[in-house]
């Protein structure tokens, strides 16, 4: 870039270029960039009757956004369910007082019946998000679709095929694009800050417990029966390169296996399950006993009763005839606990992204690389170095006035996706979302590219 397009773009961040101490900048300072992080506010639209969605999938996503109908019933107003889990469907139907006409065991049902809402909401497991996907486009309805958008390649460019056929709206829950600490990061790079972009080095830390809790023995252990977890964890990650690079992806070379929950590892000792007396228990990271019923960790996957004092009791229970309870050397998990990537953008631009099992903590990490400046960040602030001047100042999110953002996950960017959503359809238009199907696909070929590339050891072209 020019000197004086950079002198301009370090203008509007209120960062000298004369030397002057940068330290401890404020939000403020940083937020003169393009002042779009979040122009509208979450919640409170306005609207003369809220959007109407039929949730399908009554389960921990599905509570996300049932959630956003709950806390802004003037936006979202959830009037159907369908959910095979008994209680989870009960719950779900008292919470949103839904009517007994419009509840439902299975995604099928739903759409044996006329269309009665604005959209649907598809939190179904990974491997049913394509059938109702595609027959809610087809009925006329507008969706918000989890992620990963279906298991295949094929699956997906259907999808995307019939998004362009119907002209419906489809939102895909890459709720990373609405975090606040992202959004930021983008206009870093955009305002020229650092210069010209060279390379972004991005990691995701699952953290040993949670990676323990989903893909050893939860719903995403093995990548048959759902998706690899490239797509099942990571897209938001690929699909948050590609926002912040803002560049198509060209290749990619990835590398990883499943190294430590096999087998061969279980101690000596062990047990298939942690209750039937396992020699190694109690010195044991992966305990269920520890993690469940000691720490009460995760226990969101499980239906409690009413009475919270049988709550103890009732995990012990799950412990013994669900996965939950299994031997994490001992389950039937093919899910990578290590993965690397390369990929190469246009105009020559490189980011690696890592997913890491083994850490004790969450959080993404990223560094940005320009030819003026470099950013390190952990999602919850970052510190930008200009190299003219060798100062350094930090951007906080929680300086910022984030208490819409803090009532959900993923650094506030659930709900502000499920805002942007209702105003997209309520005003029939996409352009209010960042997360199209048309812009988060790209992510999904990069992921499918990824494995092939991982499990045939060679560089792979990704194929837009």
């Amino acid at each position: 870039m020019t000197k004086e397009s950079r002198r301009a773009a370090l203008k509007k961040l209120s960062l000298s270029t004369l030397g002057l101490p940068l330290a401890s900048a404020s939000l403020t300072d940083l937020g003169e960039i393009t002042n779009t992080l979040r122009q509208q506010p979450i919640g409170n639209a306005g609207f003369d009757k809220p959007v109407t969605a039929i949730t399908l999938g009554a389960g921990s996503r599905g509570n996300v956004y049932g959630g956003y109908a709950e806390k802004y019933p003037n936006d979202l107003d959830i009037v159907g369910v369908a959910e095979p889990n008994a209680i989870r469907n009960e719950r779900y139907t008292q919470k949103h007082k839904i009517e007994n006409s419009n509840r439902f065991k299975t995604w099928e049902d739903v759409f044996k019946k006329p269309k009665f809402a604005d959209a649907v909401i598809i939190t179904t497991p990974d491997n049913l998000h394509y059938g109702p996907c595609m027959k809610a486009l087809q009925m006329g309805y507008d969706v918000l679709l989890e992620k990963p958008i279906a298991p295949t390649e094929k699956e997906c460019r259907d999808i995307l095929a019939m998004v362009q056929k119907t002209g419906r709206i489809v939102a895909v829950c890459h709720v990373l694009r609405y975090a606040p600490y992202f959004i930021k990061l983008r206009e870093m790079i955009r305002s020229g800050a650092v210069g010209e972009l060279i390379s972004i080095q991005h990691f995701e830390p699952i953290q040993h417990v949670h990676m323990s809790h989903s893909f050893v023995r939860g719903n995403w252990h093995n990548s048959k029966e759902t998706t690899p977890i490239i797509l099942a964890k990571s897209c938001h990650d690929l699909d948050i390169l590609r926002w912040l690079i803002d560049k198509p992806s060209k290749n990619i070379s990835a590398i990883g296996d499943l190294k430590w929950f096999r087998k061969e590892n279980a101690p000596a000792g062990s047990t298939e399950r942690c209750t039937d007396g396992c020699a190694v228990e109690a010195n044991c990271p992966y305990s269920a006993l520890k993690i469940y019923h000691q720490h009460r960790e995760y226990t969101y996957v499980f239906d409690f009763p009413e009475d919270k004092s049988k709550h103890g009791d009732f995990i012990l229970e799950q412990l013994q005839k669900t996965n939950y309870g299994r031997c994490v050397y001992r389950m039937d998990n093919d899910q990578p606990d290590h993965y690397v990537t390369s990929i190469q953008f246009e105009n020559n631009i490189t980011a690696s992204f890592s997913m890491e099992a083994f850490t004790s903590y969450h959080g993404r990490r990223t560094r940005v690389m320009g030819s003026m400046g470099d950013i390190v960040g952990d999602m919850e602030k970052f510190v930008f170095t200009d190299f003219a001047t060798r100062k350094s100042t930090t951007w906080d999110v929680k300086v910022d006035d984030v208490k819409n953002y803090e009532a959900s996950g993923h650094g506030g960017g659930d709900w502000a996706l499920a805002s942007d959503w209702v105003k997209a359809v309520k005003a029939q238009d996409p352009k209010l979302l960042s997360s199209t199907i048309e812009a988060s696909i790209e992510s999904h070929l990069m992921g499918f590219a990824a494995e092939e590339s991982r499990l045939n050891k060679r560089v792979v072209d990704i194929r837009i």
